[in-house]
């Protein structure tokens, strides 16, 4: 069941979009083979990371990415992969990061809800 977000909300992620690299959550897995200095963060909520995450992601919230980014990832030629419940708040973070010096961003679209399906494949 997909949430239905306001216009608004949706003309905002549609812009970042633009702006930001973005794969489908099933490519995931194999970009992270080719490039194991990548991170794999989980922009959710606390309680939605705690409630299950990819295998190997750290949690750093939407809501203090920005601020707390340059702390924990200070290299901003890391490949940082972000996803969320299903790829809207990633984007927004995504660009967020690239417009803050972060030069390999890139947004997983489809988020928790996609990753969780692959993870169940595995």
């Amino acid at each position: 069941m997909d949430k239905q977000h306001s216009p608004g909300f949706e003309a905002l992620v549609d812009e970042a979009r633009r702006n930001i690299h973005e794969i489908e959550a099933a490519e995931l897995p194999a970009h992270l083979a080719q490039r194991p200095e990548a991170v794999v963060i989980d922009v959710r909520e606390e309680s939605e990371y705690a409630a299950g995450h990819f295998t190997g992601a750290e949690h750093i919230g939407k809501g203090v990415i920005e601020r707390d980014i340059e702390i924990r990832h200070p290299d901003t030629d890391q490949p940082l992969y972000l996803y969320c419940g299903g790829g809207y708040r990633s984007a927004l973070a995504a660009d967020a990061l690239q417009r803050m010096g972060y030069r390999n961003v890139v947004s997983v679209n489809g988020g928790w809800r996609a990753l969780s399906e692959l993870q169940a494949d595995a």
